[in-house]
């Protein structure tokens, strides 16, 4: 009988990476929560040094609303001393071999003691520096998987990867892992990612030879990085560096077991530590608010798309399920997406309808104190009517202001002609990047995640709920009215 996953996580010594991260907060607090007897976590900060590590951890980490159930249970004092048993905030950072960890000692401890390795750093930006990407997502991976091949109790190395590695496949997507060197371009055969490094450092260094500024070569960098992932098939920098992390870690592990969890788009947390806890605006929250604000009033998408969400906690759920069931199993690789839209799906139609009944019975309070009417927006389902849509209603009126401008230079219009512009640039760019999942037709299979479901069932149902990782249990009118835009507006606006 599978051990349930309290009962695994009891003296263990766990290796998070990404740890001020909105995940990987989510997993610390689930664990002290349930499991205070787990024997050791060593938190992977970005930090000049080990003092500085503590203080993030302390200010970005245990301080936070996140953890104000565990304070209300244990009393400040006794949080603080199961934090200095239990928590080891380390300075480091993945981009560098061993971590960046130049303390030696801490080293050979780590790799003594660690059980299980938990890789969750990672930098999100859809059209992230190439540079950054490449260190980060895709040779900071294959660092954290030479590191976990160091730890002599090493049982698991537990990747989290994004279900969005896909690239813009439409139909069934399989949890299947990538081979070393595949690529979804029907023009290129095979990625190199040796020679996509080598490709990277030349354009730095030729940048750097012109002399040119911070901005320019940040902006070369972005640039480059969008058109390499386009040549080989994916949409952004941000999939394609980790679609090559995942090649890597799969093609290096040799026999260390390794889990790859692939989750969708993530939202606020359902029920744990409390429902509707969120941080930053994560996805489809930008078009939440921006609506809420009154500020979006066209949508690229289509009605009948399926956007897949899933809630933090259930990603972290599963994430310790699927730990339990495979630590220590020498030689084996295995993927598991953690999304919705197989078993649960929910349409961009529905979340609009749900967004306008919410906005229009609970409106925003503006900057002056009155409440912002809504109205349902207009939704336009290929990137052609977008276009139309912006040019009838900005561009016209944009090039009558330019006009004017030129016309009468001392008019104060130029600022509004400006301002307009920006905007007008600005909301293109997003939808650019977001156009690949705003009209996504994909639907994640869940075969692994469900077998793993169906086997834990029993456990879950002794332990209260406390590791739900089933979609079908949302029902997602009440959970977006609910929990997850109130969360927002808690959490992110402040209000």
């Amino acid at each position: 009988m599978e051990s349930n996953c309290v009962q695994f996580l009891e003296n263990k010594t766990i290796f998070v990476t990404g740890a001020p991260g909105f995940l990987a907060k989510v997993l610390v607090e689930k664990i002290l929560r349930l499991q205070p007897n787990v024997k050791k976590m060593y938190l992977l900060l970005r930090a000049p040094d080990n003092e500085s590590a503590m203080q993030r951890l302390r200010s970005e980490v245990l301080e936070i609303d996140l953890f104000k159930v565990l304070r209300k249970n244990l009393g400040e004092e006794n949080l603080n001393a199961l934090v200095r048993e239990k928590i080891v905030p380390v300075a480091g950072d993945i981009s560098v071999k061993n971590m960046g960890v130049k303390d030696t000692d801490l080293l050979q401890r780590m790799w003594s003691e660690i059980d299980i390795i938990i890789n969750i750093a990672a930098t999100t930006n859809f059209d992230e520096r190439y540079d950054i990407g490449l260190g980060i997502n895709t040779f900071g991976v294959l660092n954290v998987l030479n590191f976990a091949k160091k730890c002599v109790k090493g049982q698991l190395l537990l990747h989290v990867s994004t279900a969005y590695v896909c690239g813009e496949k439409s139909g069934l997507l399989l949890e299947k892992p990538f081979k070393m060197g595949e690529t979804l371009s029907e023009i290129k055969k095979v990625l190199d990612i040796d020679a996509e490094r080598e490709l990277m450092k030349q354009k730095l260094k030729e940048l750097e030879h012109q002399d040119c500024s911070e901005e320019e070569i940040s902006q070369s960098m972005k640039d480059i990085g969008m058109a390499r992932a386009k040549v080989h098939g994916w949409p952004n920098t941000y999939v394609f560096t980790k679609a090559m992390g995942e090649m890597l870690m799969g093609h290096y592990r040799e026999n260390f077991p390794l889990i790859i969890i692939r989750p969708t788009m993530i939202t606020s947390t359902l029920a744990e530590p409390f429902p509707g806890w969120i941080e930053g605006l994560r996805t489809i929250d930008s078009v939440i608010v921006a609506y809420g604000k009154g500020r979006l009033k066209c949508f690229l998408a289509d009605s009948n798309s399926v956007f897949d969400l899933i809630p933090a906690d259930m990603v972290v759920n599963a994430m310790i399920a699927t730990a339990t069931a495979h630590s220590g199993e020498t030689g084996i690789q295995a993927i598991y997406h953690v999304g919705s839209s197989c078993q649960n799906p929910v349409t961009f139609g529905q979340l609009h309808d749900i967004n306008a009944r919410y906005f229009t019975k609970r409106p925003l309070v503006g900057r002056n104190g009155s409440p912002i009417i809504v109205s349902k927006g207009t939704i336009l389902s290929t990137m052609g009517h977008f276009s139309l849509y912006m040019t009838l209603r900005y561009k016209l009126p944009l090039q009558i202001l330019r006009l004017i401008n030129i016309i009468y230079p001392w008019s104060n219009y130029g600022d509004n002609y400006n301002d307009l512009s920006r905007k007008i640039k600005l909301a293109m760019r997003l939808v650019e990047l977001y156009q690949p999942y705003l009209l996504f037709k994909g639907i994640f299979d869940d075969l692994n995640t469900e077998r793993l479901r169906m086997k834990r069932k029993e456990n879950v149902k002794e332990l209260g709920g406390s590791f739900e990782f089933d979609p079908k249990s949302i029902d997602w009118d009440d959970y977006l009215t609910n929990t997850h835009i109130p969360g927002l507006i808690t959490y992110v606006l402040k209000q």
